[in-house]
């Protein structure tokens, strides 16, 4: 009798190991290598939903000097056939604030030519270079990129276009750490904006979504490359800011840090992650190129419209933090993830996000009032981090005017009118939610919001888009964000 039990025992954890092993092949299995084929003559962006007839689309050079002749040819044609001109790099943001109908289209992501000065440790790219392509470049001077947002698949000139902040440790967004750049202006013009020099365009510009002309060249800081040795806490939401003053502000060894909250039915938004990096003494790993994270990708798609896969996403997060806690990484290791990492294949649906900063004051409030909205909205979750960012006082169009921690909403939407129409509800009620708690919503997202509502969050809108037509009055740089709003 007691061989059966050994025998009934050892079936049952057979069966228990098998049922997540069959859930990822399932989802591999339901997956179909359909790349969506842009039509010629059309544009679209990260979004999948912003299909647009264009006039034509211009891949600039990659030399300096071939360039800005390019560019000036350009904005003449632009000019003579009375066409808008929209400035697009990776093509992340997704409220079509790379596109306008029956535009041109100017391409920047040949332009990204890289000089490092290693005595300052400034950085000079091409706005078109990737952040992946900038930190294999700098990995071999030992030096990182200061402040970048957490995939390096996106385009510089991008994210300054949007100010993205980073998972860096208590910083401000990029702007803080751009020394300078030069931008061509409608006339064909080159300026250099910095904080001395065209100090309005400077504030401008970045944060701008390319309204006032087209960066070519940007001076960045950069750091050196170090050795992180990864830590986590697993804690309940309450404690969560008491917990990162402690465990984060106040370590000098802290280098890179995020959150995570818990997205499944069970315990829904009632338990968090505080993963960070701590500076070492070791040797500095060797950056590695493709490794495969196939795997991890399958988990992640596994979860979505899936409770069992979310709690299977979470239980395997949970447990792997447990196996690598204290293991050791280089930062630009660390920095090099790709958005593959969480690539939809399925056509029939696509991956959205949303983001808001909240004051730390009311960090449990926003919690609490977003709880029953996501849990009532037919919208799929797929995933909430939480990153903080220190107040920025460069971009006009600032969302950090004081300390906040920003909350990175993912979801998986349907491509339908129903999905859409849920999706612009559910975006209207967290804006009031993030308004209420004095937050302020990030705009390179989907173009639910009304003129009031932005105007709400970015008291200084109207002043911004006045100051646009002062520097660009015949509105020769456009954009469906830029229609909008304005």
């Amino acid at each position: 009798m007691k061989k059966y039990f050994w025998i009934i025992g050892i079936l049952i954890i057979i069966v228990f190991l098998s049922i997540p092993i069959f859930h990822i092949l399932k989802t591999k299995w339901n997956e179909r290598e359909i790349s969506i084929e842009i039509p010629k003559g059309y544009t679209n962006d990260a979004s999948q939903l912003n299909l647009t007839k264009i006039d034509t689309i211009i891949q600039v050079p990659t030399d300096k000097k071939e360039i800005e002749i390019q560019l000036k040819k350009a904005f003449k044609y632009a000019k003579e056939n009375n066409l808008k001109i929209s400035i697009a790099g990776a093509r992340h943001s997704m409220g079509g604030h790379t596109i306008y109908p029956n535009g041109m289209v100017l391409n920047m992501l040949p332009y990204k030519q890289m000089e490092l000065d290693t005595i300052n440790n400034i950085l000079t790219i091409g706005s078109g270079a990737l952040w992946e392509d900038a930190l294999k470049y700098l990995n071999k001077y030992g030096k990182s990129i200061s402040i970048m947002q957490a995939f390096s698949s996106f385009s510089i000139g991008g994210s300054i276009s949007v100010n993205g902040h980073g998972w860096q440790k208590d910083l401000p967004p990029i702007s803080s750490s751009v020394i300078s750049f030069t931008l061509m202006k409608g006339n064909g013009e080159i300026i250099t904006c910095s904080r001395q020099e065209n100090q309005e365009l400077f504030k401008l510009v970045i944060g701008g979504y390319g309204l006032f002309g087209v960066v070519l060249d940007i001076k960045l800081k950069v750091v050196e490359n170090e050795a992180l040795q990864y830590k986590y806490i697993r804690l309940s939401p309450d404690n969560y800011v008491k917990y990162y003053k402690k465990y984060i502000s106040e370590n000098p060894n802290v280098n890179l840090v995020f959150g995570r909250l818990r997205i499944s039915n069970k315990h829904f938004l009632e338990e968090a992650t505080l993963n960070f990096f701590e500076k070492v003494d070791a040797a500095i790993p060797i950056l590695q190129n493709g490794k495969s994270t196939e795997t991890q990708r399958l988990v992640f798609r596994g979860s979505v419209n899936s409770e069992y896969g979310k709690r299977l996403r979470w239980d395997l997060e949970t447990g792997m933090n447990k196996v690598f806690k204290n293991e050791i990484y280089s930062r630009n290791e660390l920095l090099s993830d790709h958005v593959s990492l969480i690539e939809n294949k399925d056509t029939s649906s696509t991956d959205l996000l949303q983001e808001y900063f909240i004051p730390e004051r009311n960090f449990n409030q926003f919690i609490s009032d977003m709880k029953p909205i996501l849990r009532n909205s037919k919208i799929d979750l797929l995933n909430i981090t939480i990153r903080g960012v220190h107040q920025d006082n460069d971009s006009y169009l600032n969302y950090a005017r004081e300390n906040v921690f920003g909350f990175v909403i993912l979801f998986n939407q349907k491509k339908t009118y129903k999905q859409e129409a849920e999706m612009k509800k559910l975006t209207s009620q967290l804006v009031e939610v993030a308004l209420k708690n004095e937050g302020t919503f990030y705009l390179p997202y989907r173009l639910h919001i009304d003129k009031d509502k932005m105007r709400k969050s970015y008291p200084n809108a109207d002043t911004f888009f006045q100051l646009k037509l002062k520097y660009d009055p015949t509105e020769l740089f456009n954009n469906k964000f830029y229609e909008h709003y304005k």
